[in-house]
């Protein structure tokens, strides 16, 4: 059972008519599967030296120079951003759409955000250089955070990946650059501290694929950053950004279960423990529902490798709540399981959350089965491969035909707060997540095809085309933003919601 990457092709993009087209040498297989699935292999045949893989990536400059990634996205034919929105509703469960929207309009960094479908359909329509990844497909840059390993060291790395799908590497970057450029604006940071923070990411992606280029597939897969020691080639931290970092990691390591049930549970009358309820945010469940939710965890522990199952048997649920999450995220279905192991102080929470289409799925091929069919699996199988170390128990279930994937709710995770970020700071962890990104995109792609096509540590025209393009879209998102907050109010959802907590 394999998940095959995309070869070389003539096929067009949609509303492009550009072809992807790429060297043979930049199409690995990529499994996707449990060991004991793999197919068989063919461990005789000899890949192509990285070097001229890398040589290969660079030709393709010649179709697809650097500066044709700088210009704006055409508006001529372009869908109505409102409409995409609208229809990213569908599924969702109603009562619970206003409360999206309302969060989508609150700054238009908010809005892109929740916007992954607009940005997916625009980016459909831009020039790709023909190497497709593993791509995460929502990398903004509050989906990069922290995250407790099973050795219980904290690690900085991409936290989210409900989007993720096979398609060009650069929709990754260009949708990170982009969030710069619009969290940047919201911060009232100017135009040339914009780009100066920009072209700082995309070099971070840049120089890290130069240095993966060559490396062995093992050294790539097992590159993760420690977030009390981030180091990261052609920038060195700098004490600000050192200090917001080492503040957010105590942060973070005083999150566990303990300390979430302390705030999150409460005692009932009779000693025993139930979550306790925090409308729009946490709400009850009808008995069908939680029976429901039990069932699908039972079913979830399949997933998981043997002797993680084990240790999950040792667990016992007594009670689920449905969650709202997010921002592009509200409406879907989500559920927080509180479970107890040798005593009620052996607390364990499970995330149940369900899995939907991803938004650029009407622009990139099929994936095969199962994961075409079941995204939570695809959701699953696409974290694995893009974190460096992942969460232990990170599994998929299927709850009343819906797809879910299952994973430990805030256990030593928290997040880089971007709003105390200003000058050198954001600069640092603009390049950091920009070297992170392609580190995850190293494990599934030609870290040597993109290193060529990309340039070395002296080519900067590929930065200066993305800083436009960043810059352009800023404009066209504030105005994106601008329609909704127009069409709220115009009552095109009904009524205007007021603020909710959250």
């Amino acid at each position: 059972m394999t998940l095959d990457q995309p070869g070389p092709s003539t096929e067009p993009q949609p509303e492009t008519g550009m072809a992807i087209s790429g060297p043979a040498a930049a199409a690995p297989e990529i499994v996707l599967a449990p060991a004991e699935a793999f197919p068989r292999i063919d461990l005789r045949a000899k890949g192509e030296p990285w070097e001229k893989r890398r040589t290969a990536g660079k030709r393709l400059r010649g179709a697809v120079p650097h500066e044709a990634h700088g210009r704006p996205i055409v508006e001529e034919g372009r869908p109505d951003p409102v409409d995409l929105v609208e229809g990213s509703n569908a599924g969702r469960q109603s009562r619970l759409v206003p409360l999206r929207l309302q969060r989508m309009s609150e700054t238009p960094f908010a809005f892109l955000r929740g916007a992954a479908a607009v940005m997916a359909s625009d980016l459909s329509r831009t020039p790709v250089s023909g190497i497709h990844v593993v791509m995460n497909g929502d990398a903004h840059i509050s989906n990069f955070g922290l995250f407790g390993t099973p050795q219980r060291d904290v690690v900085l790395d991409l936290n989210d990946f409900d989007e993720v799908t096979i398609g060009p590497w650069e929709w990754d970057l260009k949708r990170l650059v982009a969030s710069l450029n619009v969290a940047a604006r919201d911060e009232g940071i100017g135009k040339q501290d914009r780009r100066r923070i920009v072209e700082g990411c995309v070099s971070g992606y840049r120089l890290s694929m130069v240095e993966l280029a060559p490396q062995g597939p093992i050294d790539v897969w097992h590159r993760a950053a420690r977030a009390d020691r981030l180091d990261f080639d052609g920038i060195e931290i700098d004490p600000d950004s050192q200090a917001v970092l080492k503040k957010a990691v105590e942060k973070a390591r005083r999150r566990n279960n303990a300390s979430m049930l302390e705030k999150a549970g409460e005692r009932q009358v009779d000693g025993g423990w139930r979550l306790r309820e925090d409308p729009p945010i946490l709400t009850g469940v009808d008995d069908e529902t939680r029976e429901a939710v039990i069932s699908g965890l039972e079913h979830y522990a399949e997933s998981l490798p043997r002797e993680r199952r084990f240790m999950l048997s040792r667990y016992h649920v007594v009670d689920v709540v449905h969650r709202v999450v997010g921002v592009g995220s509200v409406g879907t279905r989500a559920y927080l399981a509180l479970l107890f192991g040798n005593s009620d102080q052996d607390a364990l929470f499970l995330q149940v959350k369900e899995a939907i289409k991803p938004s650029h799925a009407p622009y990139v091929p099929p994936l095969p089965e199962p994961y075409g069919s079941h995204d939570g699996a695809r959701v699953v199988y696409g974290q694995r491969l893009l974190q460096a170390v992942g969460d232990p128990l990170l599994g998929w279930t299927t709850i009343d035909g819906r797809p879910f994937y299952v994973r430990q709710m805030k256990n030593m995770k928290g997040e880089i707060p971007h709003s105390l970020l200003t000058g050198r700071s954001l600069v640092f962890f603009a390049f950091g997540y920009g070297a992170l990104l392609a580190r995850a995109h190293a494990r599934t792609g030609d870290a040597a095809a993109i290193s060529g096509y990309c340039g070395g540590a002296e080519n900067h025209g590929f930065d200066a085309a993305l800083a436009d393009w960043a810059e352009s879209y800023g404009d066209r998102n504030a105005l994106d933003h601008r329609a909704l907050v127009d069409a709220i109010a115009a009552g095109r959802f009904g009524p205007p919601q007021g603020a909710a907590r959250g």
